[in-house]
């Protein structure tokens, strides 16, 4: 037990590192890393240092993914830069709440992977898909990349993507024991909630009605979700 919680400690210090690498890299501010320390002290402590690190691998795809072709997406004015502690709630709320009780209610870990693979599926298909001519998913015409509820055959299969890799960790990390679940789970929940995210932008975000939080907000749920009812 004691040895458990030194171990616990280290990752917490090593949540503070990162947290302190993420903003003096201009990734996120400062209260983005506070909330990103303080979502990690509760999933630490209450399920795990191994569903930290699922996270942690999300937010690494994440951070390769919004480098990647910065300059064109500067160009196009699609760069976004440094993330809030808005950005860091959004897609990040849903996953800790699942993690803090995933130990009392088992299905719920299918909803912390869902939750996780949807913020994946929809952090990788808006970075990787704004290089290509996506078309907006409720009249699939053409539009400009950016543009809320745009989708594309090359940012929908790097989202698909980005999903199976949080499944295969999942699996690596003894979240999920069946390599087949857990892969399943986070493609389906993933692809799901990417998409609803994409629905509610072309529908709400585009019209003022709801913010790029809420939307994001509402997709991990969503995700999140599916993901129990395919545990």
């Amino acid at each position: 037990m004691v040895e458990s919680m030194m171990v616990n400690w280290i990752y917490v210090i090593l949540l503070f590192i990162l947290a302190a690498i993420t903003y003096k890299r201009k990734s996120l501010d400062l209260v983005g890393a506070a909330v990103m320390v303080i979502m990690g002290i509760v999933i630490i402590f209450s399920a795990g240092a191994n569903w930290l690190l699922l996270i942690v691998l999300f937010l690494v795809m994440s951070l390769f993914a919004t480098k990647y072709s910065k300059k064109y997406k500067m160009s196009l004015g699609e760069f976004e830069g440094r993330r809030t502690s808005k950005n860091v709630i959004s897609n990040g709320v849903v996953a800790c709440f699942m993690a803090a009780f995933g130990g009392f209610y088992s299905p719920l870990v299918g909803g912390f992977i869902g939750a996780i693979a949807t913020a994946t599926a929809d952090t990788l298909a808006s970075e990787i898909g704004v290089l290509y001519q996506p078309r907006l998913i409720t009249t699939l015409q053409k539009v400009d990349p950016g543009t809320n509820g745009a989708v594309s055959t090359l940012g929908t299969a790097a989202g698909m993507v980005g999903a199976a890799i949080i499944g295969i960790a999942a699996y690596f990390l003894g979240i999920i024991p069946n390599p087949l679940t857990a892969i399943l789970v986070s493609i389906i929940s993933g692809t799901v909630g990417c998409f609803m995210d994409s629905i509610l932008g072309a529908l709400f975000e585009n019209r003022n009605l709801l913010t790029n939080e809420h939307v994001n907000l509402i997709a991990t749920v969503v995700g999140a979700l599916v993901g129990i009812l395919l545990m």
